[in-house]
């Protein structure tokens, strides 16, 4: 799983209010050479989402972000997401998901709650909200006491600063929502939110 969540290098934080759209919003995604994205629960569509992209492309690795219950971790397993992401790090939560077997993605923006989820044996973490919280110079200064540690960046990642973070060998990818923002997809631009996508694969290449 975090391989290839390595591979791909950036994880596209979905929020959809109509279930209608995600199906054409995953074929946006595939045609743009990045068939991941999660799906936040920030919405009633968010187990409805999941469950339309999971059986329209079995082979799309789609999650659940925002999750914040037991009740969540639940309805996004039933529905088909393949990992989950929280916000932050809700013991109860984590552990209920990884005894449920799914790839839990906590997240932390200090060295107490990283040590927290490191005693669950967690080692790849989301960092959020990563501008906010001190960004890339945060997450460079922290590799050293805790080099066994993997992040998932996310919070205020743009194209324009998506490198700073990517060039970090603590980093295992980023999350964002700039090229799936929540008016692109209620208005049906699939096509631009496969150019933007397109435009993130390349530069995250280079």
């Amino acid at each position: 799983m975090f391989e290839l969540i390595r591979g791909y290098k950036i994880v596209p934080v979905v929020k959809i209010d109509d279930a209608e759209k995600a199906v054409p919003l995953a074929k946006a995604l595939i045609d743009a050479g990045l068939p991941v994205a999660e799906i936040t629960y920030r919405t009633a569509a968010a187990q409805e989402s999941i469950r339309r992209i999971a059986e329209a492309f079995p082979q799309m690795l789609v999650g659940a972000g925002t999750v914040l219950t037991t009740q969540q971790v639940d309805s996004a397993i039933s529905a088909g997401a393949k990992f989950i992401v929280s916000p932050g790090f809700n013991p109860k939560v984590t552990s209920y998901a990884m005894e449920k077997g799914i790839t839990m993605i906590p997240g932390v923006c200090t060295p107490t709650e990283l040590e927290a989820a490191m005693e669950l044996g967690l080692r790849t973490l989301k960092f959020f909200p990563a501008e906010q919280a001190g960004g890339a110079s945060f997450i460079k200064a922290i590799g050293a006491p805790y080099g066994d540690v993997s992040f998932i960046p996310t919070g205020g990642i743009s194209e324009s600063n998506m490198k700073e973070y990517l060039s970090l060998k603590n980093v295992l990818a980023i999350g964002g929502s700039w090229m799936v923002k929540s008016d692109l997809i209620a208005n049906d631009e699939f096509a631009k939110i496969t150019e933007l996508t397109k435009k993130a694969v390349e530069l995250a290449a280079k």
